[in-house]
């Protein structure tokens, strides 16, 4: 077994979906990991990957990849942020109806880069695309993932959660 299938393993059967591998020529080993939706976790019912999971994965793998004989001089284990990279059809899924900045393999109509709304559409996917000017037509790009080069989630941020506390008898 490669020490790829061997945190592959180790980290599914952890219960948590194994989103991208980076191995450097220095030996820094990284595992980005995410929660699985509608999974309960031992560490709480955040969405989001916690301190305390990625501290599970590293104990485990640590010792899964010693014994695989894998040879790194440090592992980082951690979320994928929130630009999470898609790389699978069920990422893709997951995603659907979330914007999203898509670089293709190859140019069409002499650009390669994209942002929109991932969106289903049968045989493949659709970004239905941000419009270049104000009242522009609405615009969409049909892909299949072989011409995907990198995919990547738009970092959507809400501070409403932040306003401060209007005075009592306002």
């Amino acid at each position: 077994m490669s020490w790829q299938q061997a945190v592959e393993r180790t980290v599914s059967g952890l219960g948590y979906e194994l989103v991208d591998l980076e191995r450097s020529g220095s030996g820094l080993l990284r595992v980005f990991i995410d929660r699985v939706p509608g999974r309960s976790y031992p560490t709480g019912p955040s969405e989001a990957v916690t301190v305390d999971d990625c501290e599970a994965v590293t104990r485990q793998l640590q010792y899964v990849l010693e014994v695989e004989q894998c040879d790194y001089v440090r592992l980082e284990v951690s979320s994928p942020g929130l630009d999470r990279p898609l790389k699978r059809e069920a990422d893709y899924a997951r995603f659907a109806g979330s914007p999203v900045d898509l670089t293709l393999k190859l140019p069409l109509q002499g650009r390669k880069k994209f942002k929109g709304v991932l969106a289903a559409r049968e045989g493949g996917w659709r970004l239905k695309l941000e419009p270049q000017a104000k009242g522009a037509p609405e615009q969409a790009l049909d892909f299949v993932l072989d011409e995907v080069r990198e995919a990547r989630l738009v970092p959507v941020l809400d501070f409403k959660g932040r306003q401060a506390a209007k005075p009592e008898g306002r």
